[in-house]
C-alpha cells in the first residue's frame, strides 16, 4: 500500500477505503449544480453538509470545466474561491480542502488560505508555474488525463486504445513531475472520466480501473452525475445520484481510493452496507 498522506492534522493511512471527495462548485455554470453555491452563506452551509455527510475532502472549484465551457479570468476565479476557503477553514478548522484549478496563482492563494491539495485537470500542463507551487508547498497533487481542453474536449475524441493511452500519459506526467522535484508519494492520478471521452471510452476506463494499479499511485475518479450515467439511466444530471452510487460500488470493487461525488452520504451509506455484507 501507499505511504501515509499527511493533510493538515489528518493522516490518510489507506485503511478505510475508499475516501470520499465532496464537490463544492463556486460557479454559475457547472453542469449539475451551477449557481447553487455562489454566495458565501450557501457555500459555507454546503461545506458543513458535506463534512456531516462524511466527506474526507472538500473539492472547491471556481471555474466550470464542463464540456464546451469558457475559461474565466484568474481574478474572477480568485474572487470566487479564496473567501470561501478562508470561511470554511475558520468555521471548520479540521476540514481538508482541495483546490480544483489549473492556474498557479489560484492554487498558491488557495494553499495560503488553508487548502491542502491541488486538483489540476491539466496534470500541471496548462500553467508551467504550477509545478513550483506544488513543490514549494509540499502538497499532494491530483493529476488528471484530458484530451484537449474543456472547450474542445468533446469534439470527436479519438483513441486507438483509450486505457493504454491514458496510462502512458499519466506515467509520463508522473516521471516528469518527479524529475522536477515533486515527491512521488504526493501524486494522485485521475483518468478523467468525461474529459475528452465518448460513452464507450468511459465504459472502457471503468471496466479497466484495476489496471491503473500498475502506476503504483492512488486513483481518484470523478464520475458523479456525468453524462454517461445519463445515457444509461435516461435521466438529467440532478436525478443521477442513484446511478452515481452504482458506479461508486463498481469502482470500489476495482480498488479505487478516492471517489469524487456531489452527494457523499448516499454513496458512503451504500458502500458501508455493501462492505458489511461482503465481509460478514
Amino acid at each position: 500500500m501507499f505511504s501515509p498522506l499527511t493533510l493538515g492534522s489528518k493522516i490518510l493511512d489507506w485503511k478505510n477505503l475508499p475516501y470520499f471527495v465532496g464537490i463544492l462548485n463556486i460557479t454559475p455554470d457547472s453542469f449539475s449544480d451551477g449557481g447553487k453555491y455562489l454566495n458565501m452563506e450557501s457555500a459555507l452551509k454546503r461545506a458543513g453538509e458535506l463534512l456531516e455527510e462524511g466527506a474526507e475532502i472538500i473539492d472547491i472549484g471556481g471555474e466550470s470545466t464542463r464540456p464546451f465551457s469558457d475559461s474565466i479570468s484568474e481574478e474572477e476565479e480568485l474572487k470566487r474561491v479564496i473567501p470561501v476557503i478562508k470561511a470554511i477553514k475558520s468555521e471548520f478548522p479540521e476540514a481538508i480542502i482541495s483546490i480544483d484549478t489549473y492556474k498557479s496563482k489560484v492554487a498558491e492563494e488557495a494553499l495560503k488560505a488553508g487548502a491542502n491539495i491541488v486538483n489540476d485537470i491539466s496534470a500541471l500542463r496548462f500553467d508551467p508555474k504550477m509545478i513550483e507551487v506544488v513543490k514549494d508547498f509540499g502538497c499532494p497533487v491530483i493529476i488528471m488525463h484530458m484530451q484537449g481542453n474543456p472547450k474542445t474536449m468533446q469534439i470527436n475524441p479519438t483513441y486507438r486504445d483509450v486505457v493504454k493511452e491514458i496510462k502512458e500519459f499519466l506515467k509520463e506526467r508522473i516521471e516528469f513531475l518527479v524529475k522536477r522535484g515533486v515527491p512521488f508519494e504526493n501524486i494522485i492520478i485521475d483518468p478523467g472520466i468525461g474529459f475528452g471521452k465518448t460513452f464507450s471510452h468511459n465504459l472502457q476506463i471503468l471496466k479497466n480501473l484495476d489496471s491503473f494499479k500498475e502506476l503504483n499511485r492512488p486513483l481518484m475518479i470523478g464520475h458523479s452525475r456525468k453524462s454517461f450515467i445519463g445515457e444509461i439511466i435516461k435521466k438529467p444530471p440532478a436525478y443521477r445520484d442513484g446511478g452515481t452510487v452504482g458506479v461508486s460500488l463498481f469502482a470500489y470493487l476495482k480498488g479505487v481510493q478516492f471517489l469524487r461525488v456531489h452527494k457523499v452520504d448516499i454513496n458512503k451509506d451504500a458502500l458501508t452496507t455493501f462492505k458489511f455484507l461482503m465481509e460478514n
